[in-house]
């Protein structure tokens, strides 16, 4: 896993616990797919990318959103608890206290990462 010094950067001046949510993020998307590369666009927001977005992450004052860059992807677990029938993305809100599933989370962004080394969701979609 290579981590982009911008991207622990922006994880290290948040809060504590938004801190520990961003971390385990971080750990399990490489786990689910170590080609995932990391960057910062739009000035401070980190995302996760292989052959187009994956993911991307943006502390707010009450929850992390984690955005999901592909709406096809099978989320069984119910992971994704907002933006359910947007067209392009939708997020998982995490409030302090609460932790992601490791599993439906690495599952959920494998599903993502392999829609994307197979042309993206997009073109997936119209198949």
């Amino acid at each position: 896993m290579e981590q982009n010094q911008r991207v622990t950067d922006y994880i290290a001046s948040l809060p504590d616990w938004q801190q520990a949510i961003l971390h385990d993020a971080r750990r399990l998307i490489h786990e689910a797919a170590p080609d995932i590369a990391e960057e910062i666009k739009f000035t401070n927001r980190p995302y996760f990318t292989l052959r187009g977005n994956v993911c991307a992450s943006l502390a707010a004052k009450g929850h992390v959103n984690i955005f999901i860059y592909d709406p096809i992807a099978p989320d069984p677990a119910g992971l994704i608890n907002q933006g359910q029938g947007n067209i392009t993305a939708r997020s998982i809100q995490v409030s302090q206290g609460q932790t992601l599933d490791p599993q439906a989370f690495k599952d959920l962004i494998a599903a993502v990462a392999e829609n994307n080394r197979r042309g993206g969701w997009r073109k997936l979609q119209k198949n």
